[in-house]
């Protein structure tokens, strides 16, 4: 037996969220060249190893997938004067000032949005960054760089806005560009950063902000390119009921109406939301295999409302979670989103729904689904990325939490990650970022958020 690079052992249970869903007590797994190369209980010889990693007393999961985010949010993160609305007088608000992001901005909110996933025991983050003012930069690219300083799987996706306030859409003109500028944009961004193999590190999608924002022709036409391309389609839809009249007003036809009509109504596609889907339409949804991220922070605090998970789920559609954005979840912790998904699950349809079991996978397997990487990450099964989180189930939170190591994570805490490992490697050890440069990046942080907001 080949000798590993990493083995996490002895868990008080390893939850593999694999395709059999076994949990194993007292169980290890471990770690070669980044990807997993063993996963056992205690019965099960295990490997030798070059670093050996105690998990007794802890709940070892696979790493979490955060399927929607917006990184450069977190500069305006609990920003007083936008809370007083629903989402369209909050991005109103909001806009004339993320017109002055850059590219320092965008590096130093992703730096510091992907370490505070990173705690949280989150391993893949998709961002979904659509506001590029004239002048700005190559934004996505800095944001590339710093997921690739800190060491964690990052998926963002080139979003954009194409209808300001003058053509009928929402965003003011600063922040919009022309269809031609967005789509080849996309294309080289693809071409730059686009790794197709199955332990990639970056992933590109194509991301047209909304129903509101964007042009029909320009979903129309990104849809085709990312056919072309071979890369995921990403949107915002049916987050509000302002949305869906604001779709019956401008195109005549409800979201998902919408939806088909430019041809997104496909398995390359996962939404962001899904809170006001009919129940025909969540039908159409799931025969299309088209994904959700559930976000459900953040539908609380704009007020949007219960998105129907279990009947998505149901449905045949992938759901995972998302954080959304730092300005109006303002908490970037996935395994906050993963305890309020199943707090709402119970909410819906009573205290037997949303098990901690489904939430999880939720968090996991459905997240990859969602990102087009089922079998890649999002559980721990042998050939998958190397990804996991070890949490620990001690101390005063969880005392007398005796029955059931997945309910006890979930239902009791706050909790973070004791560690958070991504393609074997330690982003979060012993609740510490690993990385030396995050004080110097929360000062430049600081300084550039100040700016943002003066």
């Amino acid at each position: 037996m080949r000798t590993a690079d990493l083995l996490v052992h002895d868990a008080e249970l390893v939850a593999t969220v694999d395709a059999a869903r076994r949990e194993l007590p007292g169980g290890w797994v471990a770690v070669t060249d980044g990807v997993i190369s063993g996963v056992g209980g205690p019965a099960d010889p295990q490997p030798d190893a070059t670093r050996r990693v105690d998990a007794r007393g802890c709940l070892v999961t696979p790493g979490l997938v955060n399927t929607h985010h917006h990184l450069y949010q977190n500069l305006t993160r609990a920003y007083a004067p936008a809370l007083t609305g629903g989402l369209f007088d909050w991005l109103v608000t909001l806009y004339p000032l993320w017109a002055r992001l850059d590219e320092e901005a965008a590096h130093v909110s992703a730096f510091v949005g992907l370490a505070e996933l990173a705690l949280s025991g989150c391993t893949t983050c998709a961002d979904h960054l659509y506001v590029h003012p004239r002048g700005a930069g190559d934004l996505i690219t800095a944001e590339v760089t710093a997921a690739r300083e800190l060491g964690v799987r990052f998926h963002p996706t080139r979003g954009s806005m194409s209808l300001s306030v003058e053509d009928g859409g929402l965003p003011p003109a600063s922040v919009v560009q022309d269809d031609d500028t967005i789509l080849a944009d996309s294309q080289r961004l693809v071409a730059a950063h686009h790794d197709r193999s199955p332990t990639a590190m970056t992933r590109i999608a194509l991301a047209p902000c909304s129903p509101f924002s964007v042009s029909a022709s320009l979903m129309a036409r990104t849809a085709e390119l990312a056919e072309r391309l071979d890369v995921r389609l990403h949107t915002h839809l049916c987050e509000t009921q302002d949305e869906e009249a604001f779709c019956l007003g401008t195109f005549g036809r409800r979201p998902v109406d919408h939806l088909a009509d430019v041809g997104w109504l496909t398995d390359r596609t996962w939404l962001a939301h899904v809170v006001w889907p009919s129940a025909g339409e969540i039908a159409r949804l799931g025969a299309a295999r088209v994904g959700a991220a559930h976000c459900p922070s953040s539908n609380m605090i704009l007020g949007s409302g219960l998105a129907p998970i279990a009947e998505l789920r149901a449905a045949g559609a992938p759901v995972g979670l998302g954080v959304d954005g730092s300005a109006s979840a303002d908490s970037a912790s996935l395994w906050l989103e993963a305890r309020t998904a199943m707090l709402q699950g119970k909410l819906r349809h009573g205290a037997a729904a949303m098990p901690a079991r489904d939430a999880l996978e939720m968090a996991t397997r459905g997240g990859a689904a969602c990102l087009g990487r089922a079998g890649e990450v999002g559980e721990l099964s042998v050939g998958a990325c190397g990804d996991l989180a070890v949490w620990s189930l001690e101390g005063v939170r969880f005392a007398g939490a005796l029955s059931d190591p997945v309910e006890a994570w979930l239902r009791c805490g706050p909790v973070s990650a004791r560690h958070t490992v991504v393609a074997g490697a330690f982003v979060v050890e012993d609740g510490v970022l690993t990385h030396p440069g995050l004080d110097e990046q929360l000062a430049v942080h600081r300084r550039v958020a100040t700016r943002m907001q003066a």
